[in-house]
């Protein structure tokens, strides 16, 4: 018999909070008390969100969208781009005026922006109405930081960031029964010199295969006919594990369970699409055809700053084994526009490759600086202005492909 390992178990100790809460709280509030949550990001953000509604319903709240007649207040936070955190300052600033009406409102703040340390110093320091302040690895105990907040408790700031087990059974409150999300993994060890996220979900962590074909048959059984997989890196799934399944074999075994449904998956780093993955692909019958691969630079020489691990001419000949091996594939993708060091000539063969390529439809992004990653300290010349005019030919180029196909 296989050994439990009861350190990725949602705790007992948190299903006592559950317990107290659910005797407290109509106490504090009434009959009904209405919990918001706020998510902001990336789709693993709002799968993140359905495990915080998850937990807060067995609390005893009910789920709102309306923060002004909320009792407890979640951001879930993104840190990927700074339009996003100013949205989430904006937001917070709201919530001052509803603290004053009701002294009682709890409002926490977590995910990928509330990781980050000097994010952190800032709620405690410019928003003292702010309870509770919680890091990616900490979702978990979100029953135990409300119920001592409650109980007169000091303001909460949680920021560990230990890379333990990844904590199952936690419950979930899906947004849709027909479509869901289906978190595989979590972290990242690339570092791309551009992105926060390995800074602020820590290191690769995957789920054992058994908890995710599990909980796949419960969304399956639950009625729902579209499964996306998720992951930073989802290609990574399964490397340094035990259980000895990677992605491709993941892949079959979801495949292989019954009904009628279709599993997508994102995102998928270029450096770790094997041939293994797309004849995979090709060969199940449930997997959509639908294949989102970033190449964000067509340059070399900006990939390698971007610190990718590939190439134009590997990005392009991977391309081509995947319209070889799966003639009838939907390429999508990631492309950054201005990243530092970026010229012109660097840009147009980014166009070049997007024409080469023919993409159904690309994600554009002018380069967002990040503090705290190695582009943000990178010589970057070229004006805002001028990163706009070229964002504006890329978008040209890609509506007039888009038109085509």
């Amino acid at each position: 018999m296989k050994n439990l390992n009861l350190d990725n178990i949602f705790p007992a100790k948190q299903w006592d909070y559950i317990h107290k809460l659910n005797e407290i709280l109509p106490k504090v509030y009434g009959d009904s008390p209405k919990a918001c949550v706020i998510t902001f990001g990336c789709q693993q953000n709002v799968s993140d969100s359905e495990k915080l509604k998850g937990m807060l319903f067995a609390c005893g709240y009910t789920i709102t969208e309306q923060m002004e007649e909320a009792d407890f207040i979640i951001f879930n936070t993104c840190a990927v781009r700074g339009h996003a955190e100013d949205r989430v300052y904006g937001n917070i600033g709201k919530v001052k005026a509803l603290k004053k009406e009701r002294p009682g409102l709890i409002v926490s703040i977590c995910g990928c922006m509330a990781q980050q340390q000097s994010v952190a110093e800032k709620i405690k320091k410019s928003y003292p109405y702010m309870d509770i302040c919680m890091g990616t690895q900490m979702f978990h105990r979100l029953p135990e930081f409300i119920y001592k907040r409650l109980n007169g408790g000091k303001r909460i700031f949680e920021l560990t960031l230990d890379n333990k087990p990844i904590i199952e059974d936690i419950p979930i409150k899906r947004d849709r029964q027909e479509t869901g999300w289906l978190p595989i993994m979590y972290g990242c060890n690339n570092f791309c010199t551009y992105c926060i996220v390995p800074y602020v979900r820590g290191r690769e962590r995957s789920r054992e295969p058994e908890k995710i074909i599990a909980e796949a048959k419960g969304m399956i059984a639950n009625g729902c006919k579209e499964i996306t997989l998720l992951g930073q890196n989802v290609n990574s799934y399964g490397k340094g594990e035990a259980h000895g399944v990677n992605f491709a074999r993941l892949l079959k075994q979801l495949n292989d369970l019954e009904g009628d449904f279709i599993i997508k998956f994102m995102t998928s780093h270029p450096k770790d699409c094997s041939i293994e993955l797309l004849d995979t692909i090709a060969q199940c019958k449930k997997v959509s055809r639908h294949l989102h691969l970033p190449f964000q630079s067509g340059s070399s020489r900006i990939l390698k700053l971007m610190n990718r691990y590939y190439d134009r001419e590997q990005y392009l000949n991977l391309i081509k084994e995947a319209k070889k091996r799966i003639p009838d594939v939907e390429l999508t993708s990631d492309v950054i526009v201005g990243f530092p060091g970026e010229t012109y000539d660097d840009f147009k063969e980014t166009l070049s490759l997007i024409k080469e390529v023919k993409f159904s439809s690309l994600f554009t992004f002018i380069y967002s600086p990040r503090g705290g990653t190695p582009a943000a300290e990178m010589p970057d010349p070229v004006s805002r202005e001028e990163k706009g005019k070229w964002f504006d030919e890329l978008l040209r180029v890609q509506e007039e492909i888009s038109n085509k196909n």
